[in-house]
């Protein structure tokens, strides 16, 4: 369903079903402005299709002994700083003391397949996309929490479901605000702007907004009078709801200067990211959005679907088959798999710089933005098309103030199913851990691990210093 705010706010006026007011919804209304210890950190999730082959993620310079590991899955740490980077990566190569890579994560508990929808950014299987599916707040939603902001959470996707050309405007997401909810994403750079940034580009929609949440909020309290049990518990929520999306206004207009200051440059054209844009230009317009509302303060945790299975790249340059990313997983039905692959994560790698890069210019403390911020380029499903979700190559970019020690470094963990191994469950815990909350374990368990007896739960001691 493709919905702007301003008709869902419109619908509650008329009293039928809306979108803002029903649970699942809440976290449209944001997050309190409160700085855990006083210190920001940053998250960007990156999400990308079709799986990351591990073999495209092993180092040219690897000597005959650490490619012998490598191949035979064998657990290993190196010094990325002695070693090039695979030509895909290349671009980031000024950035390698910041790089890790890291290999031998699993993905079993969410699962290969075509799509893990919200699991592998929630640590189960969620199957196909129906609410019932989805266990518990993703990944993003408790960072979010640990950091919180005017909007909270942001997600932005060029996902394209099967049937569709493409999407527009405000569509359901993947990641979720707690069980059984879904979250609400930008389909497109010009919804994501119009959106994010409207306090200071459309300031008449603004002051209608305000004016719409005040007769809303009196009807609401007037329907009040006379109510017991169920019927009032719900229009309290909905009043605390409107007060709520006040109170989040408010704190975006006391951000305006900052968000004038880093407004980034979008409008409808195409190599801005209008709908006739190319994909590079797409993902380009997404990364100065995605720039410009964290450095205005406006989030502090987004989650961005770089493609999917059905996203469009007969726009990449190196595209001279015409072929799409399904085709391309299955690698045997065109020649060049590999090398599309690799390409499309160049592209990916491009946009990944330049938010290193932008962020490390803007000032921050004593230092920059960047030493704040970690990115976690991630596949969807593991190593391949439709598996083996036994591990998922990742690369991860960390400022010098990361809680993670990680950084700089080539990183094989143990194989799947074998002692010290380590899940996107422990991997979870340990950004849970490192940034401020304690838990024991997030995220399912894995059952090869179960068979085999072998410990599972907790973060990844050495990777929290």
């Amino acid at each position: 369903m493709l919905i702007s705010r301003r008709q869902m706010l419109k619908t509650t006026a008329l009293g039928t079903t809306s979108l803002a007011f029903m649970p699942s919804f809440n976290h449209l209304l944001g997050s309190p402005l409160e700085v855990n210890g006083g210190q920001h950190h940053r998250f960007i999730f990156i999400r990308k299709s079709n799986g990351n082959l591990t073999q495209q993620f092993g180092l040219p310079s690897f000597s005959s002994k650490e490619l012998k590991k490598h191949k035979e899955k064998q657990a290993f740490d190196l010094d990325l700083a002695n070693h090039e980077l695979p030509d895909w990566l290349s671009t980031l190569d000024a950035y390698k003391q910041n790089m890790t890579i890291l290999h031998g994560v699993s993905m079993s508990v969410s699962g290969g397949g075509h799509y893990s929808y919200s699991g592998c950014m929630g640590a189960y299987k969620a199957g196909r996309d129906i609410l019932s599916n989805i266990k518990r707040a993703t990944i993003d939603f408790e960072l979010a929490k640990l950091f919180p902001s005017p909007f909270g959470h942001i997600e932005m996707s060029l996902a394209v479901p099967h049937g569709r050309d493409h999407r527009t405007g405000i569509v359901s997401g993947y990641s979720a605000p707690a069980a059984k909810q879904r979250n609400y994403c930008y389909a497109d750079p010009m919804t994501a702007y119009q959106e994010l940034f409207k306090s200071v580009t459309n300031t008449d929609e603004v002051a209608s907004d305000i004016a719409l949440f005040d007769y809303l909020h009196e009807q609401e309290k007037r329907r009040l009078q006379g109510l017991e049990g169920d019927e009032r518990a719900k229009i309290v929520d909905q009043l605390a709801s409107l007060q709520s999306v006040r109170d989040r206004n408010t704190k975006v207009d006391s951000l305006g200067e900052k968000v004038k200051q880093y407004l980034p440059k979008i409008n409808r054209i195409h190599e801005h990211g209008g709908e006739d844009a190319t994909l590079p230009q797409k993902q380009a317009a997404f990364t100065d959005i995605i720039v410009g509302a964290m450095a205005s303060g406006l989030t502090n945790v987004v989650t961005y679907t770089i493609d999917d299975l059905g996203t469009d790249i007969t726009s990449l340059p190196e595209n001279n088959q015409k072929t799409s990313i399904h085709q391309i997983g299955h690698g045997g039905q065109i020649s060049g798999a590999a090398k599309m692959r690799d390409a499309i994560k160049t592209h990916h790698m491009k946009q990944v710089k330049t938010l290193v890069t932008k962020f490390s210019e803007i000032p921050e403390g004593d230092g920059t933005m960047f030493d704040n911020t970690t990115i976690i380029y991630m596949p969807e499903t593991g190593a391949g098309h439709h598996s083996p979700d036994t591990e998922a190559p990742m690369v991860i970019m960390t400022g010098k103030n990361s809680k993670l020690d990680i950084e700089g470094r080539y990183i094989r963990l143990p194989f799947h199913g074998t002692k010290g191994h380590q899940t996107l469950s422990n991997w979870y815990t340990t950004l849970l851990n490192a940034y401020g909350s304690p838990v024991a374990h997030y995220g399912d368990l894995d059952l090869t691990m179960q068979r085999n007896r072998l410990e599972q739960t907790g973060a990844i001691g050495r990777f929290l210093g």
